[in-house]
């Protein structure tokens, strides 16, 4: 069983971006990996929709993403730091 993570598409997406927006994308990007993973507990098995682009945010950053269940991986597409 493959471990849930997240990744960045494209990848110099957090390009630029200050120190504390980095801190704060990667615990906030963390945390949806970590709760996905227990929302789809049979990751690479699963054979449902996906639940499409969805938005999160915590204090000064959103996250945009989608959830990749059979790919175990959360992939943020875009990033708003309201720093």
């Amino acid at each position: 069983m493959a471990e849930w993570h997240w990744e960045c598409s494209p990848d110099e997406l957090l390009s630029g971006l200050p120190a504390e927006a980095l801190t704060d994308v990667e615990r906030l990007a963390q945390e949806i990996a970590v709760r996905e993973s227990m929302v789809f507990l049979e990751g690479a098995a699963y054979t449902g929709m996906g639940p499409g682009l969805r938005t999160e945010s915590r204090g000064r950053v959103m996250l945009t993403y989608l959830t990749d269940v059979r790919g175990e991986r959360v992939v943020i597409v875009q990033v708003n730091w309201y720093g």
